[in-house]
């Protein structure tokens, strides 16, 4: 059941929707399976309840999750410029500055409304519906459409529910709670292809996906007797094999997979940014992600953060495992 708050934050939220017609709706950069589930889910509830509501995001870099019905129908960054919104929604990205940039002068000038589960998240906008223990935006999505009594359709279900197992690793992180495997079981009911999407998401990769795969494979740094592990992918890898970010979504996974490792990072570098690093982190046991994230201006949760470093491959690295040593010995 809802808190008091959260029960007063949901009717602020519903007259800033009775108030709206045409209602844009965000995630953050590079969208992953919970952004992207989440903005198409919540455009799709809102255009049932009689509004004008469209998602937008690069339609480029989708990666596995561009299979879900609704893509179809987002608006493309470039497009945005001549649109006139009167509501601006934002889902997954904890704060504007993780925005596209074409996206940011509607969350300067609008109304906004935020739906976000990260322990970094910022207070922004007319309303901020943040949940830290949530497992998923989407789960968000979700309880925020049961307590408006919208009706859910299969391809609604199915985008929550991408949201849901793409952030959960399947319902085997520690954001796994018992709300969020409630959630699954209701979407469930609604017609959704668990089997079909999970080979979609976990089972069939495309060449380019494999190829990056294998040249961060070739890149494994192992340190700290295996506490530490690392891997990267450089702004030529991208470049030599034409693939996105979205093409390297579970690369991470490489270094989580050494045993004993507690700290695994992956360093990469976006083809079209120029001096610029990033870095998604994984922590197991006592460490934080969001304490090394933070020293970066980044942020995410306990288990899965990330940041942006100004500067080259090299120096990146160097400056992360300086504040992962510092880290390891406090």
């Amino acid at each position: 059941m809802p808190t008091e708050e959260t029960r007063r934050k949901y009717a602020a939220a519903k007259d800033l929707i009775a108030k709206a017609e045409r209602i844009l709706i965000s995630g953050h950069l590079s969208p992953d399976g919970d952004s992207l589930g989440s903005m198409i889910a919540l455009a799709r509830l809102l255009t049932a309840a009689g509004k004008q509501a469209f998602a937008t995001a690069d339609v480029k870099a989708l990666g596995k999750p561009g299979f879900l019905e609704g893509v179809q129908d987002l608006i493309p960054l470039k497009k945005l410029k001549r649109k006139k919104f009167d509501l601006f929604i934002y889902v997954d990205a904890s704060t504007p500055s993780r925005l596209p940039p074409e996206v940011r002068p509607f969350a300067e000038k609008l109304p906004t409304l935020t739906l976000d589960h990260h322990v970094t998240s910022e207070e922004s906008g007319a309303v901020s519906i943040i949940d830290a223990t949530a497992s998923s935006a989407g789960e968000l999505v979700w309880r925020f459409a049961k307590w408006m009594e919208w009706p859910i359709d299969q391809a609604i279900a199915e985008a929550l529910w991408v949201a849901l197992v793409t952030d959960t690793g399947r319902f085997a992180y520690d954001s796994t709670r018992p709300g969020t495997l409630r959630a699954a079981t209701d979407l469930v009911k609604h017609g959704v292809r668990t089997a079909y999407i999970n080979d979609i998401l976990y089972c069939a990769f495309p060449m380019k996906a494999m190829e990056l795969k294998r040249r961060a494979w070739r890149s494994l740094h192992v340190w700290q007797n295996r506490k530490v592990a690392e891997v990267s992918l450089t702004r030529d890898d991208f470049r030599e094999v034409r693939g996105s970010k979205a093409d390297a979504e579970d690369v991470i996974e490489i270094p989580r997979q050494v045993a004993r490792n507690e700290i695994a990072l992956f360093f990469y570098q976006i083809p079209d940014r120029t001096h610029e690093t990033r870095v998604s982190i994984r922590t197991r046991g006592n460490w934080d992600a969001t304490v090394l994230a933070g020293r970066f201006g980044g942020g995410g949760h306990k288990r899965a953060a990330g940041c942006t470093i100004k500067g080259a491959m090299a120096a990146a690295k160097r400056q992360m495992r300086k504040a992962v040593r510092e880290m390891l010995k406090g």
